[in-house]
């Protein structure tokens, strides 16, 4: 069986803001941060326990921009670290079986869930893994799943697979950003009319500052979920290199009384 847990904190209050269901339950499953994140780059980060002492230590990807916040949970947290290691074991010894891993995710999910976020951290392992998720929110229509993913390439072939109930964000900041498909205002025109079945990719990136971004800041997962909207930007969050520009980035959000995670 895989883990899954209950999102009871902050996260779930945030959503409580804008849901139109009354206490929504709320569900999240994760992998192995940078482990099943294949094609990750600004973001790869590594929880690497010892074999002996059981102790992990973080290891920054060869062209990691900041830390990923996931990643170094997984290093603070022998829980949280376990539950994830069991279940990227798990999917990894059937990455390419659609069958026994959509078996595995029903057998595994919870029933009464309104919301499914299906990696807080990790990634999909394989395209198979991604379809088998597919397959298991077309079985469940009442839930509403979404996923962040720099498997971009899979994303977009398997996009006629996707059910409208499972949302899909590209995370900018991987090793696939050109497949990233801007449309000029005329061709989305051009889309909307379906003269032309060209979509543009709904993207999130991770930006140190407000002050750096044009698109709406996701703050309560508002626009990670609705299917109305576009792409947006997360601010950066979680502890970071000490005197790295993380770091740095972070420091300068506290002076300002900047809200950059949902436990603030």
């Amino acid at each position: 069986m895989l883990k899954f847990s209950k999102e009871n904190n902050a996260k779930l209050n945030s959503i409580k803001e804008w849901s139109k269901i009354e206490n929504p339950k709320v569900y999240s499953i994760s992998l192995l941060s940078g482990f099943s994140c294949s094609f990750a780059s600004d973001c790869q980060t590594y929880a690497i326990e010892n074999k002996i002492t059981k102790k992990r230590t973080v290891l920054d990807g060869k062209n990691a921009k900041f830390r990923c916040f996931s990643a170094i949970q997984e290093s603070q947290y022998t829980s949280v670290y376990n539950q994830r290691k069991h279940n990227f074991d798990s999917i990894l010894a059937i990455r390419n079986d659609v069958e026994k891993m959509t078996n595995l995710i029903m057998d595994s999910i919870p029933k009464n869930a309104d919301y499914i976020r299906v990696h807080v951290g990790g990634d999909f392992v394989t395209s198979e893994y991604m379809l088998s998720w597919f397959n298991v929110a077309r079985i469940n229509p009442n839930i509403k799943f979404y996923a962040y993913t720099k498997a971009i390439k899979w994303m977009q072939d398997n996009e006629d697979m996707r059910p409208k109930n499972f949302r899909m964000i590209a995370s900018v900041g991987s090793k696939q950003d050109n497949l990233i498909v801007k449309l000029s205002w005329f061709r989305k025109f051009l889309s909307f009319l379906k003269i032309s079945k060209q979509v543009e990719t709904i993207t999130a990136n991770v930006v140190f500052h407000p002050s750096e971004t044009n698109l709406p800041i996701d703050k309560n997962e508002f626009y990670a979920i609705n299917d109305n909207q576009g792409s947006f930007s997360l601010l950066l969050h979680g502890t970071q290199k000490q005197g790295s520009v993380g770091s740095k980035a972070l420091s300068r959000m506290n002076k300002e009384n900047i809200k950059y995670s949902y436990s603030r």
